[in-house]
């Protein structure tokens, strides 16, 4: 095998973890997501949920890229807010104003992967790659623009409705 083509497999071996953790970290917001919906706190789905959005992030930076990127500042921005969400999480423990900054922060981190999520769909599935092709077309801009809907009515729902009990400690 030559290096190129060792190169290129790992380079998709390294894609595919990219992926799963992204798709963890989708699966795992939107059962948080739905818990604040319904005023549940989820602490351990919240803790996995956080590991594997910041995973996600760290993990594209590491994909070859030649200059500052719009991947790259999404990531940037994804990890500061993803920083705000475990500040008002853990050392804030949801007390007072910090309920609702994480609660917002945590569906921006989420709305962050799904977002990546479609312009990778968009660029990968061949139909949706054939309705849109430069990602500049009506049903590319319509699809982003009604998720960012149900986005922003979600944050507003879940920073309304959950308010937690605190967690009780063991002991």
């Amino acid at each position: 095998m030559n290096v190129m083509n060792r190169e290129t497999m790992i380079l998709r071996i390294y894609t595919i973890i990219h992926v799963l953790i992204s798709l963890l970290g989708i699966f795992t917001g939107l059962i948080v997501l739905f818990g604040m919906l319904a005023g549940k706190r989820l602490d351990g789905w919240t803790r996995w949920f956080l590991i594997t959005t910041v995973l996600t992030s760290v993990t594209g930076f590491f994909f070859p890229f030649h200059g500052f990127t719009p991947p790259i500042a999404l990531g940037i921005m994804s990890l500061i807010v993803l920083a705000v969400a475990f500040f008002a999480r853990y050392p804030h423990q949801l007390a007072g104003h910090w309920r609702w900054i994480f609660v917002v922060s945590a569906v921006i981190a989420l709305y962050f992967n799904v977002f990546v999520g479609i312009v990778q769909a968009f660029e990968k599935i061949p139909a949706l790659k054939a309705m849109a092709p430069t990602q500049t077309e009506p049903p590319f801009k319509l699809t982003q623009l009604v998720v960012l809907a149900f986005f922003i009515v979600f944050a507003i729902a879940a920073a309304t409705r959950f308010r937690p009990n605190p967690a009780r400690v063991l002991g």
